[in-house]
């Protein structure tokens, strides 16, 4: 079986490297987007298995891009974890109706983050 794929979409270099170093020691590979706009072709392309997608982006907000990525049939049902460093109150809600599967506020634990990983994509 294949490994899977993970598509993390984020501008910020700091937070790509702890995703980076975080799933290196795990069966998942690992591709990356800088912008919104990047992340809804690279998802569209390559199909990843699961996306992270930061919700602060530059070109396109992860919103926008989690919406762009839903309205395409092939990827309805590619589970999506936001994530945002400005969780506020109804931010959640507004990500699930954008069509996140999951939401994680920051700063979190790594180990939550690979909780979820495994949750939406078992790497068995």
């Amino acid at each position: 079986m294949s490994a899977k794929t993970i598509l993390y979409v984020e501008d910020n270099e700091a937070n790509r490297m702890i995703v980076r170093d975080l799933l290196k020691r795990t069966q998942y590979q690992l591709i990356e987007a800088h912008d919104g706009e990047a992340g809804v072709a690279t998802a569209l392309e390559k199909k990843p298995d699961l996306i992270l997608m930061d919700i602060q982006l530059p070109k396109i907000s992860g919103m926008e891009a989690m919406r762009r990525i839903r309205a395409e049939a092939s990827m309805a049902d590619t589970p999506i974890i936001a994530i945002t460093s400005f969780a506020l109150s109804g931010d959640e809600q507004k990500a699930k109706e954008a069509g996140a599967t999951a939401y994680l506020a920051k700063p979190y634990s790594p180990f939550d983050l690979l909780k979820l990983v495994r949750q939406y994509a078992p790497d068995s």
